[in-house]
């Protein structure tokens, strides 16, 4: 009873919904209560912290530098209780929630996720694709799959995979050439989006210095899956993922003309919140696709 006066947990509760959702409205939607309440609860935290929290403007509130400070506390603090009950349940027989790049989604994860629910056909697994980092004190995902440096704040992270890239293109569009022999000779063809950053540092490496990618049309397909799509038509050469391509390349439908790769050191990486970290089906997910995908290699491929 001393501690339930000391912090008043329901306060607290509706202080974390107000600083996450910027809004007393939304909380109070939220949480199902009427403004006047969620009002009511704040001050009452306020006045037990005896500072403000919030600053109130018309139609706008901010968090004051001790909400700042504190909000993030709080919000891993909820995480943790709720990981704790779902503990003692034993609560693995829910969905578990992952937003993943479109690429990874598509050419990794939607060949392997198989495997993990014959292994566990308990935990029924919902699938988000986004480019976007995501916001887990906004978002309802559990875990995340990111490219990147790995170095999040709030966020445990796991090496996956070493991205590397290369040109690749259908084998009938190199014999419009006669073949592809050198570097160069890609340059003959059409290059996929050649905005795509990758382009001049596989060039610079390859030895072309000029290879004027500025004047050809940077057109942009929305996700590394697609432009795969379009070389596999025959629509000119894609610098690509070779490892997420094996069908393809195997089928005769891509091929690598050129043994060297390189990395821009964004390679992909499992994230979600340091709090939740114990939680079973994260854990769970967890151990499975680093077995799946063996990260002892990547990181040594990083440390070489």
């Amino acid at each position: 009873m001393k501690m339930s006066k000391q912090f008043p947990l329901n306060a607290l509760r509706v202080f974390e919904a107000v600083a996450r959702l910027g809004s007393f409205t939304k909380a109070g939607e939220e949480l199902g209560m009427t403004q006047t309440a969620v009002s009511y609860q704040v001050k009452l935290i306020e006045e037990n912290v005896g500072e403000p929290l919030f600053l109130r403007r018309p139609r706008q509130i901010s968090l004051t530098d001790v909400g700042q400070r504190m909000a993030p506390r709080v919000t891993e603090a909820f995480e943790m209780l709720q990981e704790a009950v779902s503990n003692a349940r034993g609560d693995i027989d829910s969905a578990l929630l992952i937003s993943s790049t479109p690429t990874f989604a598509s050419q990794w994860l939607a060949r392997n996720i198989g495997s993990f629910q014959l292994a566990h056909p308990n935990i029924a697994v919902r699938l988000t694709t986004s480019d976007s980092l995501t916001d887990f004190s906004r978002e309802p995902a559990d875990l995340a799959i990111r490219s990147g440096g790995g170095v999040w704040p709030g966020l445990d992270t796991h090496p996956l995979m070493r991205v590397e890239f290369s040109p690749m293109l259908s084998p009938a569009l190199a014999a419009t050439i006669g073949g592809v022999h050198e570097p160069r000779d890609l340059l003959k063809l059409r290059i996929i989006d050649a905005g795509d950053p990758w382009w001049p540092m596989w060039f610079k490496a390859a030895g072309v210095a000029d290879p004027d990618l500025e004047g050809r049309p940077h057109s942009r397909l929305g996700a590394q899956t697609f432009e795969a799509r379009a070389a596999v038509a025959g629509q000119g050469v894609a610098i690509l993922t070779p490892e997420f391509y094996p069908d393809d390349v195997a089928l005769g439908r891509l091929y690598q003309p050129f043994d060297l790769r390189c990395s821009d050191g964004c390679d992909y990486w499992l994230a979600y919140p340091h709090a939740r970290r114990n939680t079973p089906k994260i854990r769970i997910f967890r151990d499975w696709i680093l077995g799946e995908l063996c990260p002892p290699q990547f990181l040594q491929a990083n440390s070489a």
